[in-house]
């Protein structure tokens, strides 16, 4: 009777144990992110929707030119460009809309 009790408590744990690790890998499966290979090779950083090409084009369709650069920081990216007047521009973009937030100009 002895036997068949920690049996069946065996059986028991080794279930549950089946289970955890189950959800575990479905769940591990839901927040996997794509294959290093399939993502742009300029991928904003976690939580942002826009790549840098996305803020490269809008950013030129707004009229801007000769954008030299483009640098992600907190939740933003700063942009250094020519304005469509010539004058130098460091941007602040929003990293998920697109939108222009603030413009200072350089000398």
């Amino acid at each position: 009777m002895q036997a068949l009790k920690s049996t069946s408590r065996r059986a028991l744990i080794a279930l549950a144990a089946a289970s955890a690790v189950g959800l575990g890998l479905a769940q591990a499966q839901t927040t996997t992110p794509a294959p290093a290979a399939t993502q742009p090779a300029a991928m904003a950083p976690a939580g942002a929707q826009l790549t840098i090409r996305d803020i490269y084009d809008r950013i030129e369709a707004a009229g801007y030119r000769e954008i030299r650069e483009i640098e992600w920081d907190d939740g933003r990216y700063e942009v250094k460009a020519l304005s469509a007047q010539g004058e130098r521009v460091k941007l602040h973009v929003n990293g998920r809309t697109g939108e222009v937030e603030h413009t200072r100009t350089g000398k």
